[in-house]
């Protein structure tokens, strides 16, 4: 296990599920020590329903999520390179978060983390994919920095 970053930007491809699903997350299970901010290579959806309602049942809280990219950050004036850590959730968010700190000393890593979005037909199914994407989140977090050290 790793200690905690003091910065860390999770980014996936519309920032509307995955990566909100892991900023939530991981500001639950490691408090505020950590700056987690979260981006996608579009901002053209809104936060996903599912994605909070399946945060909802780990009481993590997604509804105030604003979905913005890449380019917004850099307009709002947050500078990817003052993060310690990007981990990708897609792979083109990999490839865009690499071509944007190829000038900076900024380790990028990618987590193959499921996109739910379109799977499943009923509205349990879909909540199945949702909670399988949030399984799959929790394990690398805990995979990388250990059990959470605020009360969940």
């Amino acid at each position: 296990m790793e200690p905690l970053p003091q910065s860390i930007l999770f980014c996936c491809d519309h920032n509307s599920c995955r990566s909100p699903m892991a900023e939530g997350i991981m500001k639950k299970f490691y408090g505020m020590s950590t700056y987690v901010q979260s981006a996608g290579v579009k901002n053209d959806l809104e936060i996903d329903g599912f994605a909070i309602a399946v945060c909802q049942e780990i009481d993590v809280e997604l509804s105030r999520h604003r979905s913005r990219s890449f380019e917004d950050m850099v307009q709002w004036g947050d500078d990817l390179s003052s993060y310690d850590l990007v981990v990708a959730l897609s792979p083109a968010s990999q490839r865009r978060a690499l071509e944007l700190t190829r000038y900076f000393h900024l380790a990028v890593e990618y987590w193959p983390i499921l996109d739910p979005t379109g799977l499943g037909n009923t509205r349990e199914e879909k909540l199945a994919a949702y909670r399988q994407t949030r399984a799959q989140i929790i394990a690398k977090l805990k995979e990388k920095w250990g059990e959470p050290t605020e009360v969940v």
